[in-house]
């Protein structure tokens, strides 16, 4: 059943929590390594890290300067002064049984970023972000699930890895929205090169926030109570879960007439395999976390200066970027969402095709037609594979100067791409030039020549001339196959429309 069918009068409102693991070396206050090693738990911690007696906290700067980043790109404002503050709770895996973070004076507040509609052909829709916010991380706890109640175990390898939380605010209406916004949000984190957005490490995780806005008989609305839900791996399974929670709340509306407040808020659980969400534990309040100001940390002062000196250095973004390309090179929006999804090695890898072979459609074709396809078939990284930037630059400017078919080019690369990477047999751009000579592949221009070709062929297959006078088209492809034999280098096209035309003046 539909959500929709079930209440199609209520509003789904969605915030979102997403956590991003910043690209730095070592982690937030202590100088233990961010790499990470499933395998060997427990081997990245230190005194600091663990919090035992007599530790300091030592800000990480670059860490600070990849937050402060990450939130002009997203249009927020900077704070000249931020504080730290102690976030207390106790869990297995936070050994400090408190986590540092920020409370009442975050960095940055009050940005925004834009998403595409659900309906194309509406414009773009801003969501706004409450605040971005830096975080040290806390462990992880590994459980045994095979059901025979094993042990429980603790990996501190995460604990103070630098976090940025970025908190939206309650403006997505459906899942398919808070899967574009999170797409967007990957997208722009990779292009700025603040994280690698691993979701599989643990590098971006996302947490939501749901819950109806249900108008009632008297002119009223009531709210369902806030559900947080947590365990999800992958976009997909947000955008499932966000689902599955909106049609179970309804469910739970239509069963109980519940109104706010007759039932807490709690955190839920996504569970993949059997597609739904399961309680978990009563959603906390920020006064239950006891917040109060980190007495071993000093404020942070950011100056003007600062802020203007980060903001000069951003680099374009995924959706000025779609807009360029768009506007300038004439690409489909579906074209270069094709290309900057793929993250920006690929992007600056089109950039380098384009501007040698002058060309921005033909580039794109390729790149999102027959390079990420051999990528894939290969599984080349674009560093590994033959083709270089370069090589497929000239090529390209082969066909759109005209001097080789499409088809020419195909086969050039066809064989290009077969050749290994080691330094004696790799493609070079002078194997385009020989291959193009030795093959006698540049289009011919001399029409006599073509117009003699023409008229010999027409006259050794005499039946063929009749069937196609007679109406049969496919009555061409012999003509066309005995011209291109005899004019190495022939336009297809030019013989086509030279043959129809000689064709029909014998008539």
């Amino acid at each position: 059943m539909s959500a929709a069918s079930i209440l199609p009068a209520s509003t789904v409102i969605i915030g979102l929590e997403v956590h991003v693991q910043l690209k730095t070396n070592t982690k937030l206050f202590c100088s233990c390594t961010t790499e990470f090693r499933p395998d060997d738990p427990n081997s990245q911690t230190c005194p600091v890290c663990l919090g035992l007696p007599g530790t300091l906290p030592v800000m990480n700067q670059q860490a600070f300067q990849l937050a402060i980043t990450t939130a002009l790109a997203l249009n927020c404002s900077i704070a000249h002064e931020t504080r730290w503050d102690r976030k207390q709770y106790y869990y297995p895996d936070l050994p400090k049984a408190y986590q540092i973070s920020q409370y009442d004076q975050p960095f940055s507040s009050s940005g925004w970023l834009e998403i595409a509609a659900d309906d194309p052909q509406l414009p773009p829709r801003r969501i706004r972000i409450t605040r971005a916010h830096l975080e040290e991380d806390a462990g992880k706890n590994l459980h045994d699930e095979s059901g025979r109640g094993g042990d429980s175990r603790v990996d501190l390898n995460r604990t103070g890895t630098p976090l940025l939380e970025i908190v939206s605010e309650p403006d997505l209406r459906t899942a398919a929205e808070a899967r574009r916004y999170l797409e967007s949000l990957r997208s722009l984190l990779l292009f700025l090169g603040v994280s690698d957005c691993n979701m599989q490490e643990g590098s971006l995780r996302c947490d939501a926030n749901v819950n109806l806005h249900v108008p009632l008989t008297d002119g009223t609305t009531a709210a369902t109570p806030i559900v947080e839900l947590k365990n999800m791996n992958s976009f997909r399974n947000v955008e499932l879960a966000i689902e599955h929670e909106v049609r179970r709340q309804q469910q739970q509306w239509l069963k109980t007439g519940q109104r706010k407040g007759d039932v807490p808020k709690q955190t839920r659980g996504w569970d993949a395999e059997k597609g739904l969400t399961f309680s978990q534990r009563e959603k906390e309040e920020s006064s239950d976390y006891r917040y109060f100001p980190d007495p071993d940390l000093e404020p942070v002062f950011v100056s003007a200066e600062q802020i203007e000196s980060l903001r000069a250095k951003l680099p374009e973004t995924p959706s000025a970027r779609r807009q360029r390309w768009c506007t300038a090179l004439g690409l489909s929006e579906y074209d270069a969402d094709v290309i900057l999804d793929q993250g920006p090695e690929l992007s600056a890898w089109f950039e380098a095709v384009q501007q040698q072979c002058g060309d921005g459609k033909t580039a794109a074709n390729w790149v999102t037609q027959d390079i990420l396809r051999d990528l894939k078939a290969t599984g080349l990284t674009l560093a590994e594979f033959p083709i270089t930037a370069e090589i497929l630059g000239a090529l390209l400017k082969c066909v759109v100067a005209e001097r080789i078919t499409t088809k020419s080019a195909r086969d050039i690369y066809a064989e290009l791409r077969t050749r290994t990477g080691e330094a004696d047999s790799a493609p070079t751009v002078e194997d385009i030039e020989q291959m193009i000579r030795e093959r006698r592949l540049e289009i011919v221009r001399d029409t006599g020549a073509l117009d003699a070709a023409i008229a010999a062929a027409m006259a050794a297959k005499a039946d063929a001339v009749r069937d196609f006078r007679g109406g049969k088209q496919n009555a061409l492809g012999p003509l066309i196959g005995l011209i291109m034999k005899q004019v190495a280098g022939a336009d297809p096209k030019q013989v086509r429309e030279r043959l129809i035309s000689a064709i029909n003046s014998g008539e």
